[in-house]
């Protein structure tokens, strides 16, 4: 694998994987995750956050890397996939939905999801300190492309400004809710001033892709060792 070809590994959930909920298929179960990681290292990949990630996907940089993202900024991933990443020597990107910090995912209740706890804000520091980043997954989950244009502007803007005044870091990097974007959701992305942001689209990166409209390979509760081997691609060094 080269710079031509780099997968942006998505997760949201690490936790036991609920029964019977629509979202069971977004919930890797920690030990698997714990696997997973144990794997990219063994192979000798480096799973690293966005702004690691970046001059690989430029080809200012070349090596055995992928990139490492977490959705929406649930309380389990600090509480179980925080461990395992700095056990593994691995980085990460969480995309915090910026209103929403130590709430639950509002935006999944009415399709009959259970509540799932988000990171406070004293958890989302210790996620940074922990040696991980955060990106931008706008104030409130909306789907960008349906609502009003200013709406989508403050949504997209706002929430990079909320994060670096409580956090006091860079917010460089955006992901799309639910993947919803279109050219002009794109634009407000690059004027905003994000670097990256990530897309829902399958797929592994090359050095045509639109830095703001990156593909990324989706990892879900069967990803087992041969199905995760296969997703990572098998052009290895």
């Amino acid at each position: 694998m080269n710079h031509k070809s780099i997968p942006i590994l998505m997760y949201h959930n690490i936790d036991p994987t609920p029964i019977g909920t629509a979202t069971r298929g977004l919930n890797v179960r920690p030990k698997l995750f714990r696997s997973q990681m144990w794997l990219l290292k063994k192979l000798g990949y480096k799973g690293l956050s966005m702004t690691e990630l970046q001059p690989y996907l430029t080809g200012k940089k070349q090596g055995k890397v992928v990139g490492v993202t977490f959705d929406d900024g649930y309380k389990n991933n600090l509480i179980h996939a925080l461990p395992i990443l700095k056990k593994f020597n691995h980085s990460a990107t969480c995309y915090i939905v910026s209103q929403k910090i130590g709430g639950i995912n509002e935006w999944d209740i009415e399709k009959g999801i259970p509540e799932n706890p988000l990171m406070s804000e004293d958890e989302i520091r210790k996620w940074i300190n922990g040696g991980m980043e955060i990106g931008a997954h706008t104030q409130n989950h909306i789907h960008l492309s349906n609502c009003d244009i200013e709406v989508a502007k403050k949504e997209i803007q706002q929430s990079k400004s909320d994060l670096e005044r409580r956090f006091n870091c860079p917010i460089d990097h955006f992901c799309y809710p639910y993947g919803d974007y279109n050219n002009e959701i794109v634009n407000m992305v690059a004027k905003a001033g994000y670097k990256t942001a990530t897309t829902v689209r399958k797929g592994r990166v090359n050095n045509k892709e639109n830095l703001l409209e990156l593909p990324r390979v989706a990892i879900r509760n069967r990803a087992i060792f041969p199905i995760f081997f296969i997703k990572l691609g098998n052009n290895l060094y």
